[in-house]
């Protein structure tokens, strides 16, 4: 995709490296609106055709990662009693922030461990013939995970699931007092945050009425200004002990500016943590470089992981041989040479596999690296790249075909402010039967009631002739219940 977008920015050689390649990136992208114009009036086709979605997916390099997942038929997405109008053709889907596809390897690399599991039993543990002994089945994701999440292979450990990581890195790095004792959250976090959150606070003995900060959008926005949080932090930074913010908003997809949140709340001597589900394989991720404290992610959304997948964590270097920091110390974070001999005391290993407190399930960590060995062809800032050209595209169509009537964009309007989703408002009168209508068409979205519909193109599996389809089902649905829109319908939509 990178070849298609070049050509209009200046200065660029080909010798450039990805990372440099995407800051030109960051640098020249400000109206999606006008480089998908630039791009079509270059290829001489109608922006709004399907002419010009085929151009855009004919000139995609990584079309071909769509090939390495199952796509499922619109027949099987179906529920609630609703038809599907083409049950035998695959389903656009838009839903991987909520759990991605399945990668078609994982069929294959879990069947090996169920083979080893049969033919070896408890020998498996340190002798397998695909040398993935079980002991250390974490060492082969560790490296791709770091990658994706812009970290040392020291700083990363795949451990347990989202929530029981956000209690097990808070009780190691919320620790406050009397005078430093507030956690700063951004509005209407998501739940397993908000909960864990409180009852962290409950357990210090501190009243989560008086301790919790939260950071609220201006009156009738939804979403969080950078400018606010920095001042909260000014503000509240000698009383807060802990800031911990999401990468990624799940519900309005706005991404936060993690790099200035950290530099800010840390020259207020905060410790800074991120729950980053929705950002780790959407965004671009440097947390050492931003020296961010600690993180934690699943790994079931844009990891492509499966449903419940293992989750992981990232703990910064400075502190890897902070061992009297309090833990909750488990056996599978002690020393490999020591782990089964156990008469020892714990010695934690350094890094943030010295957090870890049990075994990781070998069946979840190969289906993560069946995932990993599909992002293994590409990298982030491809992928990225993609990601800003795919999500504008779907933003520019929704302008230009439904003319804002029916919705509304509740996501960032800047590129750089959002990941690979666009959370679309809906009448509530409307919201229903929209997203039953979406359904009869085989599109998967993640419906969050009362009215918010959230969509997803994935750089990885989804293609732009798909969000093509999308926004002229979109259109029709909307004109079945009543929405007049006031342009007559484009001659070439119907191609």
């Amino acid at each position: 995709m990178w070849d298609i977008i070049s050509p209009f920015f200046k200065e660029i050689h080909e010798d450039l490296s990805d990372e440099l390649k995407y800051q030109k990136l960051k640098h020249e992208i400000k109206d999606v609106k006008e480089l998908i114009e630039r791009l079509a009036s270059k290829a001489k086709l109608d922006p709004l055709s399907a002419d010009f979605s085929k151009h855009l997916d004919e000139n995609d390099r990584l079309k071909g990662l769509r090939e390495e997942f199952n796509i499922p038929k619109a027949g099987d997405i179906v529920t609630d009693g609703v038809e599907a109008i083409s049950p035998g053709e695959n389903s656009l889907y838009f839903g991987g922030n909520s759990l991605g596809l399945m990668p078609k390897r994982a069929r294959g690399l879990i069947s090996q461990e169920l083979d080893v599991w049969a033919s070896a039993g408890v020998v498996g543990h340190f002798q397998h013939k695909f040398n993935r002994p079980w002991v250390s089945i974490d060492d082969n994701v560790v490296e791709g995970i770091a990658e994706i999440v812009g970290a040392k292979p020291i700083e990363i450990a795949i451990m347990n699931t989202l929530t029981s990581n956000l209690h097990l890195l808070m009780a190691s790095f919320y620790t406050p007092n009397k005078s430093r004792n507030k956690i700063l959250i951004e509005s209407k976090a998501f739940p397993s945050d908000q909960y864990a959150v409180e009852s962290q606070i409950k357990f210090h003995g501190f009243d989560p009425a008086t301790t919790l900060i939260k950071v609220n959008p201006p009156p009738g926005e939804f979403n969080e200004r950078l400018e606010d949080i920095l001042n909260v932090i000014e503000k509240e930074g000698n009383k807060i002990a802990l800031v911990l913010f999401s990468g990624v908003h799940y519900y309005s997809g706005q991404f936060y500016k993690i790099k200035k949140i950290t530099t800010a709340a840390k020259a207020k001597g905060c410790v800074v943590g991120f729950d980053l589900s929705h950002a780790a394989g959407n965004v671009v991720l440097k947390l050492h470089k931003w020296k961010v404290d600690f993180a934690t992610w699943c790994t079931y959304k844009y990891l492509n992981s499966g449903p419940g997948g293992i989750a992981g964590i990232f703990i910064h270097e400075k502190h890897a041989n902070d061992f009297n920091r309090p833990r909750f110390a488990g056996w599978w974070g002690s020393d490999r040479k020591s782990r089964f001999q156990m008469d020892k005391p714990f010695q934690p290993v350094p890094g943030a596999k010295g957090f870890q407190v049990s075994n990781p399930s070998v069946l979840n960590t190969v289906s993560l690296l069946a995932s990993l060995e599909i992002f293994d062809k590409t990298s982030m800032v491809q992928l990225r790249s993609k990601s800003i050209l795919l999500t504008g595209y779907l933003e520019y169509l929704l302008d230009r075909q439904l003319n804002s009537l029916g919705y509304k964009i509740i996501t960032p309007r800047d590129p750089h402010q959002r990941g690979c989703q666009l959370s679309l408002l809906i009448d509530e009168n409307k919201f229903e039967q929209v997203s039953k209508g979406l359904m009869s068409y085989g599109i998967v979205v993640d419906v969050r009631n009362p009215d918010v519909i959230r969509v997803a193109p994935n750089p990885m599996y989804n293609t732009f002739s798909e969000v093509f389809r999308f926004v002229k089902a979109l259109k029709i649905i909307m004109s079945d219940l009543g929405v007049n829109f006031s342009v007559s319908k484009e001659k070439s939509e119907t191609k």
